[in-house]
């Protein structure tokens, strides 16, 4: 990547607040960072050792975990550091390059899981008989390779587009994390081609993988309202319920962010603790206190410790 920076590091001024709530909100943060890694790492240890839980939903259930994780380890550590230190929002200039593709390499790879998922369900109700050759763990395997392929040259594509910019000056981010917006307001040269590229390629990838969601899930519905029994239709419902909720949680403050002219810095920093913070968090949230079965075997992990 080449560029002609004099910028060596970057400050972020992390999310705006009066001084007062600086300890406030590092104990509200620490506590749902912790919580987020913990439930996520229950959950995936839970699939891992439960025999039971050895299908392509959870499978892809894990590696949602594993991404909420990382994701989540990415941003919410350096958000925490200015609230406890002055000088805490120093960032190096190369360091600010690999939050910025790791973010987005684990954000468009979620995106991209959550479309998996909702194809995974669709299969699972509407093609209930072909379901087991269908996504056997062969095709399981292929669809997340793709989906963390794909999020790596998507995450390429963004940081390449970003650093190859000059900056030279003034060095602080508008931001709690290296971010494209924010950071591109700070570079020495036309941002406009850039701008243009990164808002088709994100709202290519995004709206996207949203169609493809909202198409499965209305065959979904139509599939759910053939079903004869109340009951039958009632655990169809719930099986997706929790899909839903999470993957709105994750677009609507992204296209809010990324896919609307007049950005504002407050407004973003804000609108973004939802899907670098709360969004990671509800995963465990759902899908533990709505699945009888991880519950189950999350009560068989208790016992054996």
């Amino acid at each position: 990547m080449r560029n002609m920076s004099v910028v060596t590091t970057f400050i972020l001024t992390g999310l705006p607040h009066a001084p007062a709530l600086d300890i406030p909100l590092f104990g509200i943060f620490l506590v749902t960072y912790v919580l987020t890694v913990v439930g996520n790492f229950l959950i995936l240890l839970v699939i891992t050792v439960d025999s039971h839980l050895h299908t392509p939903m959870y499978y892809f259930l894990a590696n949602l975990s594993f991404i909420d994780m990382w994701f989540s380890t990415v941003t919410v550590p350096k958000m925490l550091m200015p609230l406890v230190s002055p000088g805490g929002g120093a960032i190096s200039f190369h360091s600010c390059v690999a939050q910025l593709y790791s973010f987005h390499f684990l954000g468009s790879t979620e995106c991209f899981l959550y479309t998996v998922m909702s194809y995974d369900r669709y299969l699972a109700i509407s093609r209930p008989l072909r379901y087991a050759s269908l996504m056997g763990g062969r095709a399981c395997a292929l669809l997340a390779t793709t989906t963390w392929l794909s999020g790596s040259l998507h995450s390429a594509v963004q940081t390449t587009l970003t650093f190859r910019l000059p900056y030279c000056g003034p060095s602080q981010i508008q931001h709690y994390f290296c971010d494209g917006p924010p950071i591109l307001r700070l570079a020495c040269a036309d941002t406009s081609m850039n701008e243009m590229v990164i808002f088709v390629n994100i709202g290519v990838v995004a709206s996207g993988c949203f169609l493809l969601i909202v198409l499965s899930y209305v065959s979904i519905v139509c599939s759910i309202l053939k079903i004869r029994t109340s009951e039958g239709r009632c655990r169809a419902f719930q099986t997706c319920t929790s899909h839903c909720i999470v993957v709105l949680c994750f677009f609507v403050p992204c296209v809010f962010v990324y896919l609307r002219p007049g950005s504002k810095d407050a407004v973003d920093g804000i609108v973004a603790v939802f899907y670098t913070v709360l969004t990671p968090l509800l995963n465990p949230v759902v899908y533990t206190l709505r699945n009888k079965e991880v519950k189950k075997a999350l009560l068989k992990l208790k016992d054996k410790v």
